[in-house]
């Protein structure tokens, strides 16, 4: 059974002020941080694209990219491949 819904004051809206809390705390955690986190860290990689590359996307770009898409889990991967050294990878 679901525990009942806390009615809006005044608006008439039967939303659940624990419902709203929680879409906005993984709206903010799950996408909103690790975006300006991918955006604003110093090994994002750079803004622009390299000019001898087929791909138009910057890394930064492409990055950005894959945390909206995938969420928390894009930016796991950001993570994950930040702590390597650029000469480790395969």
């Amino acid at each position: 059974m679901s525990p009942p819904l806390v009615k809006a004051e005044g608006k008439g809206h039967s939303v659940g002020v624990m419902e709203s809390l929680i879409a906005w705390m993984i709206l903010t955690f799950g996408w909103l941080l690790p975006l300006l986190h991918v955006a604003l860290s110093p090994r994002g990689g750079s803004w622009r694209a390299q000019t001898n590359v087929r791909c138009p996307f910057s890394p930064r770009l492409g990055w950005l990219v894959l945390v909206m898409l995938a969420g928390p889990l894009g930016w796991l991967l950001f993570m994950k491949a930040r702590r390597r050294p650029a000469g480790v990878r395969s």
